[in-house]
């Protein structure tokens, strides 16, 4: 017997040609939405962007200030802060680092944010900084699926792919979850698994894009009409669907998917990437002419052109913030080519009305020890405590969530998991994780797996 849901989306298929007259890939769409509308409501947000930063940012470096840090210098760990906090006893943490920065208040708010970012320090009141984030997992790879994905082992759909299959709809003529990753020095390279979509039909996984490239052969060769193009294409689909027919391949489902878009995406395309629409002082304001933030620039003023264009899920990844030596230059750097592009971003939504319907999340895999890791002046990994924190979309802007201890190692209070991020997120764009499910083989697998996760809703405004 049939599994539910399929018939309809094979008599899809077959329902006509792509493109002459309804196509039957929309079809095929809205027959797979009907199955998960129930489970989607009016959200807080639009669109979600999700800025991560990859090698575990230091967070008393950064949105967590240790005063003590600094009075402990060089020392080991108080017995009265290790008897206080027994997580930091068996840890036996020695020789503590202070923070190179220091803290201020910003904003209306007062938020305390680190003298590493000064641009972000401007938007102070726009971020909900959540200073308890935890997990178990110090290594990078596995980190970072924990951070996309829920699970160390990297099989379960990203975050990403979640949001695209419980929205059940597409932007008008870009793929709905695109994913930009910035090159990180050839330290920690992305996890496929970041974008990709598990145990969910393949046309769930994000589109790789590479912001200063564009889109790679977007337009056909000029021997190649436009009506020969579609000819080509209808071609091609008509054997796809033949075949998606008779034997019922999310694969190819993907591929027959991957050819609308792609053909879309030829006049989209280079639309979206080219910037000659953009005036002067917005360049200016996300550093895309400058060495050191033009990638970052180009790729966060791109997500505000997508949000622009009905994308509804988009990541920018940006690798290199492990700093096992060497924390002051190697976080500077990394300061240097995100923080005026992002805190960009932020205003420039804000500005164009679309801050409030754009859900930005800054993460990373994990933080890092608040001792010095050998005699090279840096940090090692560590899960136990980090900050990330939200913006727009909904969010009550201005306001600290969890607390960690007086050397900011371990969370002691509203301690909050990558799960429980994910259900927010999900949850202002209109979708309960709890809720969402897919059937896997019998199994009604949610989003967040069997581990759980809640809605961080102090959060909202």
């Amino acid at each position: 017997m049939s599994e539910p849901g399929w018939l309809s989306r094979r008599q899809a298929l077959m329902s006509g040609g792509v493109f002459g007259g309804g196509i039957a890939l929309k079809s095929l769409l809205a027959g797979e939405q009907l199955l998960v509308d129930h489970q989607h409501t009016t959200g807080t947000a639009k669109s979600i962007i999700f800025l991560f930063m990859s090698g575990g940012p230091s967070q008393v470096d950064t949105f967590d200030p240790k005063p003590d840090l600094a009075k402990l210098g060089g020392q080991d760990v108080p017995e009265s802060i290790a008897t206080a906090v027994p997580q930091i006893k068996r840890a036996g943490l020695k020789n503590l680092l202070p923070s190179p920065w220091g803290f201020g208040r910003h904003g209306q708010s007062g938020l305390e944010i680190s003298d590493l970012l000064p641009r972000l320090s401007e938007v102070a009141d726009d971020l909900c900084v959540v200073r308890s984030m935890s997990h178990r997992n110090p290594v990078h790879g596995p980190g970072e699926c924990v951070a996309l994905t829920g699970t160390s082992t990297g099989e379960r759909p990203s975050v990403g792919a979640w949001s695209m299959f419980g929205l059940g709809r597409e932007s008008e003529s870009l793929p709905s979850f695109i994913a930009m990753n910035i090159h990180n020095d050839g330290m920690q390279y992305p996890q496929p698994a970041g974008w990709g979509s598990g145990f969910l039909p393949s046309k769930y996984q994000g589109a790789i894009i590479n912001p200063y490239r564009g889109i790679r052969d977007a337009s056909p060769p000029p021997t190649i009409t436009a009506r020969r193009r579609k000819q080509e294409i209808e071609a091609i689909q008509s054997l796809n669907q033949d075949f998606a027919s008779r034997i019922g391949v999310s694969d190819l489902e993907a591929r027959i998917r991957s050819y609308e878009t792609a053909y879309a995406m030829q006049t989209a395309g280079p639309e979206l990437f080219s910037l000659s629409g953009e005036d002067q002082k917005t360049l200016d304001s996300y550093g895309v002419s400058e060495t050191t933030t033009k990638q970052v620039g180009k790729a966060c003023l791109l997500a505000r052109r997508m949000v622009e264009r009905g994308v509804p899920f988009i990541q920018i990844r940006v690798g290199g913030w492990d700093a096992h030596s060497k924390l002051k230059a190697n976080h500077e750097k990394l300061a240097k080519r995100t923080d005026q592009p992002i805190a960009a971003l932020i205003k420039d939504l804000r500005n164009r009305g679309l801050l409030q319907e754009t859900l930005i999340v800054w993460a990373g895999e994990f933080g890092r020890t608040p001792t010095m890791e050998g005699k090279s002046g840096g940090r090692d990994h560590s899960p136990s405590a980090y900050s990330i924190w939200l913006a727009g979309g909904g969010i009550r802007g201005g306001q600290v969530i969890g607390e960690t201890d007086p050397i900011g190692y371990t969370v002691t209070s509203e301690p909050v998991s990558p799960n429980d991020m994910h259900a927010t997120m999900l949850h202002a764009i209109g979708l309960d994780a709890n809720t969402l499910t897919y059937n896997r083989h019998g199994l009604q697998e949610t989003p967040l797996g069997v581990t759980g996760g809640k809605i961080l809703r102090e959060a909202f405004a």
